[in-house]
């Protein structure tokens, strides 16, 4: 039987932006491909042969920054908000886990902005205890976070409407 207190105020899974999908990355592996092709053609028929080689290390260079940003990607954050706890649970890209529990009666968001570069960092603070959330977010990205949590905080602080 679930109770008012269990009930979920505020949730969210947040991940990494990637503005590139999988035909978008072939899209843009192929075209490096074919222009340095087209490109060290001309150093080897004037005999500089490893001048090719070198536009090969460049586009093995620039698969295995396509493969680790992807890699990396599979990170996430989930925060999940009741009226008896704070959940902060993050996992890494290589699957390990870190979670966190706070009352959210003890709990704040701490948000550092800047002037020129907006929201910086975004931290839940509970005693001495400090979690960054939103690491890998865009600074307006924080602030919206920062504002929809800080609102779902408030109203987990006032309890649930038994009306």
């Amino acid at each position: 039987m679930s109770t008012a207190a269990d009930e979920t105020v505020f949730e969210a899974t947040l991940t990494p932006h990637r503005s590139l999908n999988r035909e978008g990355f072939r899209l843009v592996m192929t075209l490096c491909c074919v222009s340095a092709v087209i490109s060290s053609v001309p150093f080897i028929m004037f005999g500089a042969w490893p001048v090719a080689g070198f536009y090969g290390l460049d586009i093995l260079a620039l698969f295995i920054a396509f493969k680790v940003n992807y890699r990396r990607a599979r990170a996430e954050e989930r925060v999940r908000l009741t009226y008896v706890e704070l959940l902060l649970r993050k996992i890494t890209h290589r699957g390990e886990t870190a979670e966190w529990r706070f009352n959210p009666l003890w709990s704040r968001l701490s948000l550092d902005e800047d002037e020129d570069f907006g929201a910086l960092r975004l931290t839940v603070v509970s005693g001495r205890q400090t979690v960054p959330i939103g690491e890998f977010l865009a600074p307006p990205q924080r602030r919206d976070l920062a504002k929809a949590l800080g609102a779902a905080l408030i109203k987990a602080k006032r309890g649930p409407d038994l009306t």
